[in-house]
Formats: structure tokens, C-alpha cells, sequence
């Protein structure tokens, strides 16, 4: 035997069999505490962070411990009461994609904003979301497996709940504060109202091709006597009319953010905005009209608190209901108007009509001419910044000594209103807003 054969085979003898290694041997970190080895896992980077569930079943466990959000995909995982097992500390869940019968041989994905499900090839209905949403009763059975586990739920999404579900979530998840229903109706906003806590609520009623759904000025004023301590409210594909919009404006006394999207309300809303006394933020998005009939001028009063006003995606032809809402958000320090059509001198010619400006966004109105946009801005005073682009009836070569003398004295200019447009380029580096208005006539205009 060489003398290599006698020092492997020593070296055997001296090893311990395998089955006498205890386990904290081979893994050092089982020594460490839960709680420890949290915190070492919460130190990796975020690309790692995921990976560590693939070690064993108790950093699986400690990861799943971890997550805060979850977007759930399958709602028998609710069902099952696994989803609570397996993330006792989830305070974001988003329900609205699992809440669809599952179409396992389809090939078509079908997507909405923030609903997504498979789509059979063989439907001829297009209102095939409803054909593919679990029964409100499964939902509900969910929303109380969810409540009983007494979660320190703060946000939820759902579609296709009842009134019965809501109430049993509002009765155990009292610290609720954000909550976005899909397919809401006028008894589902009763069943809201037990939601005492909430701060943020998103109501969507119709969505047109996917479902319909009512929201009236019934289910307004549920809202507004339940939930008064909302902060932040938007209405999509909501109806309801003045008395609904009203009751929300007296009730939810600190509103600060309104977001008002495809709405089906009566003509005359507009003037409940002027009950708002906290509101901040008005946004209006995909909206066909504002209201074509806002009612007497008289009954027309400035929001108080008012400071910036968001338009997007909505035809602003209708010059009644353009003149009212300017009106109402007369004190506006910020106005952004994005992607609307119908947006012609006469009709911008009404934001006259506001009084402290610093602020103007302009993107995509292709009617609105040079004219037309000095003839109001030369108005406010008070102008600091503004930002032009996508504009293709705004033309460089259409800039006044006039305006352009206030271009230079703004402290922020963002000037791109066509493909053709150099201003922007001759204005690089020169620093507008602080060498003055007579190195910007010499540079541009000359």
C-alpha cells in the first residue's frame, strides 16, 4: 500500500459518518432567529431578494412573511386559505384578475387598464366580461376569508362583490384605508358606507364592451354619509347628476382629490363643485362632455381650496360647460390640458376666467392657434412655467414681441408644439428666465 492509499484511508476513519452531522453543521444560519435573519434578507439587493425563497422551505416561509402586495391570479388560492398561510402580512391585495373564470386552452389575452383575463375565441358577445366573472357569492366567501384572518389590510381591489361581502370585510379590516371596486352599484356603495376609515376610494361603474353597472346619485349619497373622512375619490363610468355631487361635497368635509372619468351624470354637476371646501385637485379624464347645460352663472361659486385642474382625453367643445368649470376652478395655481379635442381659441379663451396661474401644461390640442394662447396667458400675471407640445397649430413663426418678452421671464419654458418647431433647439443652454427678455428677442427673433 503507497503511502497516498494509507493517508486517504486515515483521513476516512477520521470523518464522521454522515447521518452523526448535526444540521446546524451544515447550515450555520439555523442558528440565527427568524426575526435575524429577516433583517440579514432585507439587506440584499432587489434583484436577489426573490431568489432566497428558493433555498429551503423556511426562507420560502420568511420570504412569503415578507411581502407586503400581492396581485392574485388564481381565487381558489384565497379559497383554499393557503394565500393567508402562505402571506400573513399582506396589506395591498388586488383581487380583480383572479375574480375571472379561468379560460385554461385560450390563447387570447384580453386587456383593460388594470383588468386582464383569457378570452375564448368562441364568444360573440361583447359584453363577454360578464360571462367570465365568478359569482358575487364566491367573492364574498373570499372577502370573509380575507377578513377573518384579521389582516392589516390597507388596500384592496375587487370586482363583482355584494353589499353582504363588504360589510363583513368593513366589520373586521377596520384599518382599511384604500379600496377600488370594479362593477360597482348603488347597494354595493350601502355596504361601503360601513367603511368608516377609508381615505382613498375608486368607484368604477360601467366600462363599455366589458359591463355595465348603475351608480346613481342613491348610491352617491350612501357614500357620502358613510364614508366622510375620504381624502381621495374618483367616479369612472359613474351616473348621478347635482344632488349627488352635492351630498359628497357637504359630507366628506377634508376631499382633496376629485378624479371624475367617463361620467354619465345629468347635466348641472358641475355647479355641486362649489360645495367642495378642502378640494385641491379636480381631474376629468375620457369624457365626452363636461355638462352641456350647467344651469344659471349665479349658482356658479369658486372652489376655495382649489389649485390645480387636469384635463385629459375629453372633447372640450362644449363651450357652456367649459365656461362653468373654469369658473368654479377660477383659483387654480396649475391648469393641465392633455390629448383633448375640440380645444379652439374661442372656448381657451374662457380660462381667462383664472385668476393665479403659475403653471400651464398643453399637450396635443391641434385647434389651439398661437392667437389663441397669447390672447389668455398675456392675462395672468402670475405666470411662472409653462410647457407646450404636440401642439401643431401653435407655430413659431406666429410668436409675437409680446410673447415672447414674457417667454423670458418665465422661470421654466418647455416649448415643443410640432415636429417642425426650433425654438427649443435656439433656446438650449441660453438660459431663458434669467438673461432676460432682450438676449431672447436678439437670439430668436431676429
Amino acid at each position: 500500500m503507497s503511502e497516498f492509499d494509507k493517508h486517504v484511508q486515515n483521513h476516512i476513519k477520521n470523518e464522521k459518518p454522515f447521518n452523526s452531522i448535526k444540521p446546524s453543521e451544515i447550515d450555520s444560519t439555523l442558528s440565527l432567529s427568524d426575526s435575524l435573519l429577516l433583517k440579514i434578507i432585507e439587506k440584499l439587493p432587489e434583484s436577489q431578494s426573490n431568489d432566497v425563497s428558493l433555498v429551503c422551505k423556511r426562507w420560502l416561509n420568511l420570504q412569503g412573511q415578507r411581502l407586503r402586495s400581492l396581485k392574485l391570479l388564481d381565487f381558489d388560492f384565497l379559497l383554499s386559505e393557503r394565500l393567508t398561510t402562505r402571506f400573513p402580512n399582506l396589506t395591498h391585495v388586488d383581487l380583480v384578475n383572479a375574480c375571472m373564470n379561468p379560460r385554461v386552452n385560450s390563447g387570447i389575452l384580453f386587456c383593460h387598464k388594470s383588468i386582464s383575463f383569457h378570452l375564448s375565441s368562441e364568444s360573440s358577445n361583447w359584453e363577454f366580461l360578464e360571462e367570465n366573472l365568478l359569482h358575487s357569492d364566491v367573492i364574498d366567501r373570499g372577502l370573509r376569508i380575507l377578513s377573518r384572518e384579521s389582516f392589516d389590510l390597507l388596500n384592496l381591489k375587487v370586482i363583482n362583490a355584494s353589499e353582504l361581502g363588504l360589510l363583513s370585510l368593513a366589520g373586521d379590516c377596520s384599518d382599511l384605508q384604500e379600496l377600488e371596486l370594479h362593477k360597482c352599484n348603488d347597494n354595493l356603495l350601502h355596504g361601503i358606507a360601513a367603511c368608516k376609515n377609508l381615505k382613498g376610494l375608486r368607484l368604477v361603474g360601467s366600462v363599455d364592451g366589458l359591463y355595465s353597472s348603475s351608480v346613481s346619485d342613491i348610491g352617491l349619497t350612501f357614500l357620502a354619509q358613510g364614508c366622510r373622512s375620504l381624502v381621495k375619490l374618483e367616479l369612472s363610468g359613474c351616473e348621478g347628476s347635482f344632488d349627488g355631487i352635492k351630498a359628497i361635497g357637504q359630507c366628506c368635509e377634508v376631499l382633496e382629490e376629485l378624479s371624475i372619468c367617463d361620467h354619465r351624470m345629468d347635466d348641472g354637476w358641475i355647479a355641486a363643485l362649489s360645495y367642495f371646501e378642502s378640494l385641491k385637485i379636480l381631474r376629468i379624464s375620457s369624457c365626452r362632455k363636461i355638462d352641456a347645460s350647467p344651469g344659471p352663472e349665479k349658482l356658479l361659486r369658486s372652489c376655495p381650496a382649489m389649485e390645480s385642474l387636469q384635463l385629459k382625453r375629453c372633447c372640450l367643445n362644449d363651450k357652456e360647460g367649459i365656461k362653468a368649470l373654469f369658473k368654479v376652478c377660477d383659483g387654480a395655481t396649475e391648469v393641465n390640458i392633455q390629448d383633448c379635442w375640440g380645444l379652439s381659441d374661442d372656448c381657451f379663451s374662457l380660462a381667462k376666467a383664472f385668476r393665479r396661474v403659475r403653471f400651464l401644461s398643453l399637450e396635443g390640442c391641434s385647434v389651439l392657434t398661437s392667437g389663441g394662447l397669447e390672447s389668455v396667458i398675456l392675462h395672468w400675471e402670475e405666470l411662472e412655467s409653462m410647457r407646450v407640445v404636440s401642439c401643431k397649430s401653435i407655430k413659431d413663426s406666429e410668436i409675437s414681441p409680446a410673447l415672447s418678452s414674457l417667454f423670458s421671464l418665465l422661470k421654466e419654458l418647455t416649448w415643443r408644439p410640432d415636429t417642425r418647431s426650433h425654438l427649443s433647439s435656439s433656446l438650449e443652454g441660453a438660459g431663458i428666465g434669467i438673461r432676460g427678455s432682450k438676449f431672447f428677442k436678439k437670439s430668436v427673433l431676429h
